[in-house]
């Protein structure tokens, strides 16, 4: 360019949804990505037009910073997460939402998260469990095709290192995952829980779990929840059975939770509860509750 007007300023905006994607798959909170893209635009916009002008490629500038903001948040997410009530769930995304965190339709589509596999509520669990570093190298590489020397220089080691880093992420993944059972069948499981739950029907409700199943609820010290995991099929049965009371006056409904079958539990319009699933071959294998309202709100109506 030859003036001084902003460079390429759609490729700049363009980029937003990417930097949604990438940083929510980072961190496992909408809200947290939001913040990060914002930063990332704040850092932009906070040189000189010289210095924009000077940037070759804008869109890799752009990642390469949220990358590193969102690494530099994962890193003190540790001592966050020990002093958290209970058990950290990822946040839930419904079905459709677009870069800033509310329902779809009120904004362009363009900035709607991508929901695909790796956004599954599954998958966000064993990231988490992940060292930052690991997490980072595997999501750029893995789930972005980012090129290891790229990855490198973002997560400050080497290529090589990365590249081992990416592959322990892998083989987590591997060894967490089990065999899924078709789309329709997992429609149907959720189904026929949310039919058992309501008529406290614990032989149903045992037919249904999987017997290494876990339920693991988050309400953040904010709402009621219990504050750790439960542990096989007589014992989620039996809490859930429990719950029935807890659901008088509330709807539930059947809703895609990251991507896959789901439930949503309202009281008056709010959303209370969302209810994700995982399945072990044709069973219900996790079971994650997250009530924590601040992870909510792309629920909100």
């Amino acid at each position: 360019m030859t003036d001084m007007t902003e460079p390429g300023l759609s490729v700049i905006m363009s980029e937003r949804r990417q930097l949604i994607n990438l940083a929510y798959r980072l961190l496992g909170s909408l809200a947290d990505a939001e913040d990060v893209v914002q930063e990332t635009y704040a850092r932009w916009y906070a040189m000189t037009l010289p210095e924009r002008h000077a940037i070759e490629n804008p869109a890799a500038w752009l990642t390469k910073v949220a990358s590193r903001i969102c690494l530099d948040q994962l890193r003190s997410a540790r001592a966050r997460r020990e002093r958290y009530v209970g058990e950290w769930i990822p946040e839930p995304l419904p079905e459709h939402v677009d870069g800033l965190g509310v329902p779809d339709g009120s904004t362009d589509p363009a900035d709607r998260v991508t929901l695909d596999e790796s956004v599954n509520m599954a998958f966000l669990v064993v990231l988490d469990a992940m060292t930052p570093a690991e997490r980072v190298s595997f999501i750029l590489h893995d789930v972005f095709r980012y090129p290891f020397p790229e990855v490198a220089e973002i997560v400050g080691r080497t290529p090589a290192a990365c590249r081992q880093l990416a592959s322990s992420a892998r083989r987590r993944i591997r060894e967490s995952q089990t065999p899924a059972p078709p789309s329709a069948r997992e429609a149907e499981l959720v189904r026929a829980f949310k039919a058992a739950w309501e008529a406290t029907d614990i032989r149903a409700l045992v037919e249904l779990l999987d017997p290494a199943v876990v339920a693991t609820a988050d309400g953040g010290g904010i709402v009621s929840a219990t504050l750790k995991p439960i542990h096989g099929i007589q014992a989620v049965a039996e809490s859930f059975s429990r719950l029935t009371v807890v659901l008088h006056g509330r709807q539930i409904s059947e809703r895609t939770v990251n991507g896959q079958p789901g439930l949503v539990i309202e009281f008056e319009g709010t959303v209370e509860t969302v209810v994700a699933f995982d399945f072990a071959g044709d069973l219900i294998g996790n079971i994650w509750a997250i009530r924590n309202p601040e992870k909510l709100h792309p629920w909100t109506n």
